[in-house]
């Protein structure tokens, strides 16, 4: 006979998610690390009670914003290779909700996390509880189904023997490298607390193995010849190849091939930057090296990308005759994108598979190829020079001043995250990525706020790592509650805070599409009623530190480097505040070295709006379909 345990469904919950571990490798770890939680009436006598009965096998973080709270959960995610993630539980009505947009972060970027969100109740016994939002066509509805279209997994656990497929399922999507994303199991919250006989099984440990499939042999030989037949290959190194791990895999192939490797925001760092074959950033926030060698591709690589707007500059940047593509990507549906030929596997097996392959044809582009992306890769870095470099210590940087003496005084340990604004398009220009985990941009959502909590989560994964938000000032202002988190546990965090007045980058945009600026400056209104009056007095630092946190504020270059290196050596949470020059810019860096296609006015009076759709209607003339 099955030996059984009586406990609520939260408890059973508590301690099944305990007992789940992944392994790749030949390396075992936890799959849910600890559990953040906000509580009220829809899970604090649930998951909050299971949570203390089972405190020494699951540990608890405290959070301020439900929405932060997943963004630490997948920032600890995504440092651990999404191999190990985190759990989240939220009372009903608003808690639940404001899982939606973290949820969405983890499913675009394909990143795990586990969402727990308390519901009405099963019974319908006291409907309309409170924060209850009832739907006259339909009694089974709730806020949580919300959640649906941005989970990758979603189930309403209604009764407690409806756990345990449930939650079987959940695992396996959350360590499905394909699937993955957000995973939701709604709980009801009288369910919650309901008792059942649950057999021990459940309970065991469980090992998900995290699969590294290889090539289909025919696909492997098809893309093999492409290879060969191709004069200008460029590789597209994308996310995919830091979830695989595959850094080393990929360094061996372009080292034996030749080809040049350029990266996404979230492929950057896959190779270092001083390797002979990284070419830097590709795509409309790319370098002019990179998206030269892709206008003149006749064959382009990807590998792990899922070539978004930015990637192909809005399919205006592969632009050579006969261009084709050949995809290695994890995903069938990736696989196929712009009608390309598909190589379906874990990007560390297939380049490896690739590697092989070309090795037996002693395969290698040629050496005039070489010589001239080597060259023009030395001119860029010119560039960068030029860009960081602060003759004057006594005066206000720019931003990409900021980031260089940021960069003077980081090694391959620091990992630096970022999220929205004008710094992804300069940390993706000319950053330095020394490791493959050095570079953390969230770019698949671009979420204002993602930063301080993401490095939190980021910390907790890998404590000995110096870790840095860099956040504009709209971006703290959406969210800064996660400060009282990391100075409550002590996870001692670095937030560079550059105040700028504004949204700088969407302010740039906006003057570029005839937009004029509107509404993107954080300033007074002028007697003609615009915001053109004199900038807010806010003080971010004073806010900061309010919050708990250390503050060191800097006004030129020589302060910022100095409370730089402080800030690197603290053992608790600091800030470095510094307010850029050329506020009504976006940032001084070199300007975008491809399109992005933002549609403007088609019919307008004001000339700016008259000049851009000019301007817009050349660029849209240079799209194309790869067919």
């Amino acid at each position: 006979m099955t030996s059984t345990t009586r406990l609520t469904v939260a408890q059973a919950l508590v301690r099944f998610l305990a007992a789940q571990y992944t392994e790749r490798d030949g390396v075992r770890q936890r799959l849910i690390g600890a559990t953040w939680g906000i509580f009220g009436h829809g899970n604090v006598a649930g998951l909050g009670q299971a949570l203390i009965e089972y405190g020494d096998d699951m540990p608890y973080h405290q959070g301020r914003n439900e929405q932060s709270m997943v963004h630490a959960a997948i920032g600890y995610a995504r440092q651990s290779n999404r191999l190990s993630t985190h759990a989240v539980t939220t009372s009903i009505g608003p808690g639940a909700t404001n899982l939606v947009t973290g949820a969405a972060l983890a499913t675009i970027n394909h990143l795990p996390v586990l969402l727990l969100p308390g519901d009405i109740f099963a019974t319908r016994v006291a409907d309309p509880v409170l924060q209850q939002l009832e739907v006259p066509y339909a009694g089974d509805i709730s806020v949580n189904d919300s959640l649906r279209p941005v989970s990758r997994y979603f189930d309403r656990v209604m009764r407690p023997e409806a756990l345990i497929p449930a939650a079987l399922q959940a695992m396996r999507v959350l360590t499905d490298p394909v699937e993955t994303g957000a995973v939701t199991l709604a709980l009801p919250q009288d369910v919650q607390a309901e008792a059942y006989d649950w057999p021990e099984e459940f309970f065991a440990e469980r090992t998900w193995v995290v699969r590294r499939p290889g090539a289909d042999p025919t696909e492997l030989a098809e893309a093999v010849r492409a290879i060969r037949a191709a004069r200008r290959p460029l590789i597209i190194a994308g996310g995919g190849v830091h979830h695989s791990r595959a850094e080393e895999a990929l360094a061996e192939f372009a080292e034996t091939t030749g080809i040049p490797v350029a990266s996404t925001q979230a492929g950057k760092g896959s190779l270092r930057w001083d390797h002979p074959q990284d070419v830097g950033a590709i795509g409309h926030t790319g370098t002019a090296t990179a998206n030269e060698l892709a206008r003149q591709a006749d064959l382009v690589i990807g590998v792990g990308t899922r070539y978004t707007d930015f990637t192909t500059a809005s399919h205006t940047l592969f632009s050579g005759d006969g261009v084709r593509f050949l995809n290695l990507n994890i995903a069938p549906f990736d696989g196929h994108k712009l009608a390309g030929q598909p190589l379906i596997a874990d990007a560390s097996s297939g380049l490896a598979e690739l590697t092989a392959s070309l090795r037996t044809h002693d395969h290698r582009v040629t050496e005039s190829y070489l010589g001239e992306y080597t060259l023009d890769k030395d001119r860029w870095e010119y560039r960068v020079d030029a860009a960081y470099e602060a003759d004057e210590p006594d005066v206000r940087p720019t931003q990409p001043q900021v980031l260089g003496a940021l960069d003077a005084i980081v090694d391959e340990s620091d990992v630096i995250i970022n999220a929205a604004g004008s710094l992804p398009g300069d940390l993706h220009k000319l950053w330095r990525a020394r490791s493959r985990d050095q570079y953390h941009l969230e770019y698949g959502y671009s979420c204002m706020g993602y930063e301080i909590p993401a490095a939190i989560g980021v910390k907790m994964a890998d404590p000995e790592r110096n870790v840095w938000a860099l956040v504009g000032d709209g971006t703290y202002l959406m969210m800064p509650t996660e400060i009282v988190t990391a100075v409550q546990e002590g996870v001692a965090i670095k937030m560079l805070l550059i105040q700028n007045h504004g949204y700088a980058s969407i302010g740039g945009l906006s003057e570029s599409v005839g937009g004029e600026r509107f509404g993107t400056a954080y300033r007074y209104r002028s007697e003609d009623g615009t915001y053109t009056g004199a900038p807010l007095p806010v003080d971010l630092a004073a806010n900061a530190a309010s919050l708990g946190m250390r503050v060191l504020r800097a006004k030129t270059v020589g302060d910022l480097r100095e409370a730089l290196a402080q800030a690197r050596a603290a053992d608790t949470p600091t800030c470095v505040y510094v307010e850029t020059e050329t506020a009504d810019t976006v940032s001084g860096a070199p300007p975008a070295q491809a399109w992005w296609d933002v549609p403007v006015a088609e019919t307008a009076t004001r000339p700016s709006a008259v000049k851009a759709r000019e301007l817009y209607d050349r660029h849209v003339s240079t799209r194309r379909r790869h067919l």
